[in-house]
């Protein structure tokens, strides 16, 4: 397994105990990062499917994080 396999299982842990806990802003926090890391790889859809579930949990909680969030969408052609 190599170390990028590695923190994404970590990252998808971390992703589950936040949904299990409803903590909605480390799941926005969460989502952001596991956009940030797909967008590096050149994973758009993968950046835009993250971004997206950053987006709605930070509206959820009026996260002004919510605006740029929806300007990266935007960007990438979806919103």
């Amino acid at each position: 397994m190599s170390a990028t396999e590695s923190s994404m299982d970590v990252l998808e842990v971390r992703l589950l105990a936040a949904h299990d806990t409803g903590d909605v802003a480390t799941l926005v926090m969460l989502y952001l990062e596991a956009a940030d890391r797909a967008a590096a790889g050149y994973h758009i859809e993968k950046e835009c499917f993250f971004l997206t579930h950053a987006w709605i949990f930070a509206l959820e909680i009026g996260d002004p994080l919510a605006d740029i969030l929806r300007a990266r969408l935007a960007r990438n052609g979806r919103v």
